[in-house]
């Protein structure tokens, strides 16, 4: 028989919860035979963080909702705590949206699969985590609607250009983030985003950025004379205009904690940014100082160094450290499979131990590369199998 504890009406959340724990602990006792006491230490046991990043592309799970059930119960059974998925790609989205279109193939495969909240919904009867990843945040494809109708939106290099090569060859141009109504679009999708169903906050990444080389568009030579009584700088590099760009970036970021909040929506701020050098130097973000500063709530550095001692150099970067030391999450993204680049299981692991030593929790990039065309392996059950070794192994 379960018994439960009682606990007076006046207690405090911390009893409520004491409660429950020793409720669980009581249980177990009740039920195992003498010498279980591993089933109650599993059971006490916090589950360690360990995530995994989903995309549309080159993936087909987007488009079936028993394939999203089935790839849900694998991860579960390897003990995977958390999923990311992709909710806004190449300009579109994966629901009908005010601020975007629809990605095309999802519309052929019907909408009404509604893959996020689909994923929402499967997550919450195996206790993972969803959180809608927002991962080419301020960029769009150079042909875009959106770019052709709103010039003024986009930044440009000091030679006039408006795109940077990206992903291969796409052409990719960039929204100002100092525009007013570039910031409402992009708060009203986050917003619209996260009003559809229930999921555990949100994660930007690298592309919530200002490219380095760019703000010589109309709108931001006007907005930085105004502001500062200079004119734009030549360099690039100058320090002053570069602190000025970052600043607009923090601006955004803020303004979308400040709606969040407004809103009642989840506040939890997720960045997975590169190593700090780079995002601070050429994509002008400052995630030290959206960290210390209480900006973001977690951070998810991506690591995809290649060898062992690549990697440890970029765990040991100072940012990193003084993000811990403040008492931010962090989480480590190592690369599982992605072109024709395959971290091995023997690599895998040794990146999970070390990142574990370091205290981060890790996640995956991405779902082909753990099982799927990323991967040679002859058995899918075989290869979830030795997931399921590695991560129960590193708990």
């Amino acid at each position: 028989m379960r018994r439960v504890l009682s606990v007076p009406c006046s207690a405090n959340g911390t009893w409520i919860r004491l409660a429950a724990i020793l409720t669980v602990a009581f249980n177990l006792i009740q039920a195992s035979p003498v010498g279980a006491s591993p089933r109650l230490d599993e059971a006490l046991r916090p589950r360690k963080q360990v995530g995994v990043w989903l995309t549309n592309s080159p993936s087909r799970l987007y488009y079936s909702r028993s394939q999203i059930r089935s790839a849900m119960q694998r991860l579960r059974q390897s003990e995977f705590t958390r999923v990311v998925p992709n909710v806004w790609s190449r300009g579109t989205t994966f629901h009908r949206s005010r601020y975007a279109p629809t990605e095309p193939t999802l519309i052929r495969a019907g909408i009404g699969i509604d893959p996020i909240c689909t994923l929402a919904t499967e997550g919450r009867k195996r206790e993972i985590q969803v959180m809608p990843w927002f991962e080419y945040g301020l960029m769009e494809p150079a042909d875009s609607a959106v770019v052709q109708a709103k010039p003024e939106w986009v930044l440009s290099r000091a030679d006039g250009q408006r795109w940077m090569t990206l992903h291969g060859n796409h052409r990719m141009a960039w929204l100002n983030p100092s525009h007013p109504e570039v910031r409402q679009r992009f708060i009203g999708l986050v917003v619209e985003t996260l009003k559809r169903c229930s999921m555990h906050g949100l994660q930007l990444d690298d592309h919530f950025a200002w490219p380095v080389e760019f703000g010589y568009d109309r709108f931001t030579r006007a907005l930085y004379r105004e502001q500062t009584g200079l004119e734009v700088p030549r360099d690039y590099t100058n320090r002053h205009w570069m602190t000025w760009r970052r600043r607009q970036l923090t601006n955004l970021l803020r303004e979308l904690r400040t709606r969040l909040k407004a809103e009642g929506l989840p506040m939890k701020i997720s960045l997975s940014p590169g190593p700090f050098r780079q995002a601070y130097n050429l994509w002008l973000q400052d995630w030290e100082l959206w960290a210390m500063g209480g900006l973001i709530d977690e951070l998810v550095v991506q690591n995809y160094a290649y060898s062992m001692p690549g990697f440890a150099r970029d765990l040991d970067q100072p940012a990193l450290h003084k993000a811990r030391e403040w008492g931010v999450p962090t989480q480590i993204g190592i690369l599982a499979g992605f072109g024709r680049r395959t971290t091995s299981m023997n690599d895998l692991k040794n990146k999970i131990q070390l990142s574990r030593s370091r205290g981060h929790g890790v996640i995956f990039f991405y779902w082909e590369g753990l099982c799927g065309q990323h991967r040679d392996t002859s058995s899918v059950n075989q290869c979830w199998a030795e997931w399921r070794s590695l991560i129960s192994s590193e708990q």
